[in-house]
């Protein structure tokens, strides 16, 4: 195993065990009756049925996802749907019950069955987070700066407006950025090679992620595509705010059923923040940092038993609800997750390795 294997893991770890430290005094006055008599709530028929819809918004989003990477091969292949949504729906199962080694299966997976080079597909799927970055801002700043004309409350308003026109800016600065990148990739890696970094290893990393982001790019061929690519990634996102309303409102206490989209796009914010925090199987922070939010006195203020709940509840329906359907996927197209996960994991550091 490499030493990059054997110490991110760690690194995790250490700040996952100072996360629940700091927790620990929380933890100790919890009231499990309370957390059982909330979660029970969620039983009740109408709580299942809110839970139901929230899976198949889930659901839905992986099928647009598969739509959205269909726009990104049409200049090179005629992909198909049926080829592409498996895939979706394998790759995210390799991604919650792996981790991070997970993340490069749906690639992979997609470059063997359109039988396309892995370096083209990790330039699609690097491109890929930047839609999603950029959607997910862009429906954060409509949250944040249209919110007081339909009524809407929204805690800290004035800092939360300091922080819709930082991801304004940082929106601005990611296009100017991509749009170098087409034009100039190839400049920008060729200067870089020629310094002398302190590390060669990460400069050539860092060139050649730039020619795969270069690359990936260029798959956006045409306006319309750009904006097909933007409407689909927008829909992907605003149908998981939708999601995360259906399971909040699937608890039938008030401080969570009047929670809605304004509410649930800041929530989903501070999930993003802590999925950087995460392990295989278990998460960590993503689910630290809502139950944090959801239970803050200056946000929220839901109960903490509540808060758990509901924040496990998220995770569960959120990021661990496609398992059943990626492993019923994975074995009619006899793959198995760590072999891909493996196999795609060795590809990438030859990549890297390579001479250049």
């Amino acid at each position: 195993m490499s030493r990059k294997r054997i110490l991110i893991p760690a690194i995790v770890v250490v700040i996952l065990a100072a996360l629940l430290w700091l927790q620990f005094n929380t933890w100790r006055r919890f009231d499990w009756s309370a957390f059982a008599d909330a979660t029970s709530r969620v039983t009740e028929w109408r709580g299942i049925w809110h839970l139901l819809v929230a899976v198949a918004l889930i659901y839905f989003t992986y099928w647009l996802r598969a739509v959205r990477w269909k726009v990104f091969l049409r200049p090179v292949c005629h992909a198909r749907l049926s080829r592409l949504t498996p895939a979706q729906y394998i790759g995210f199962t390799g991604l919650a019950l792996l981790g991070r080694p997970g993340e490069l299966i749906r690639p992979y997976l997609i470059a063997r069955k359109e039988n396309l080079s892995f370096s083209s597909q990790i330039a699609v799927w690097t491109v890929e987070r930047i839609f999603d970055i950029g959607a997910f801002a862009i429906l954060v700043c409509l949250d944040v700066f249209t919110a007081g004309y339909f009524g809407q409350r929204l805690p800290h308003l004035g800092a939360l407006y300091r922080g819709g026109f930082i991801l304004v800016a940082l929106v601005v600065v990611m296009g100017l950025g991509a749009w170098a990148v087409r034009r100039h990739g190839q400049t920008v890696a060729r200067w870089l090679e020629r310094l002398k970094p302190l590390s060669p290893r990460m400069n050539e990393s860092i060139c050649r992620k730039i020619r795969a982001f270069g690359e990936g790019l260029n798959t956006i061929h045409d306006g319309i595509s750009f904006v097909q690519l933007a409407g689909v990634s927008l829909a992907i996102w605003f149908t998981i705010a939708l999601a995360y309303r259906f399971v909040l409102h699937a608890y039938p206490q008030p401080a969570l059923r009047h929670m809605h989209v304004p509410q649930v796009l800041l929530l989903m914010a501070s999930s993003i923040i802590g999925s950087l925090i995460q392990l295989p199987a278990i998460g960590g922070g993503s689910q630290l940092a809502v139950i944090s939010m959801l239970s803050s006195v200056e946000w929220f203020a839901v109960p903490h038993e509540l808060a758990v709940s509901a924040g496990m509840l998220l995770w569960l329906v959120t990021f661990m609800a496609v398992i059943p359907a990626g492993l019923i996927l994975a074995h009619r197209e006899h793959v198995s997750l760590r072999r891909l996960s493996e196999a795609s994991e060795t590809i990438a550091d030859q990549a890297v390795e390579a001479p250049g």
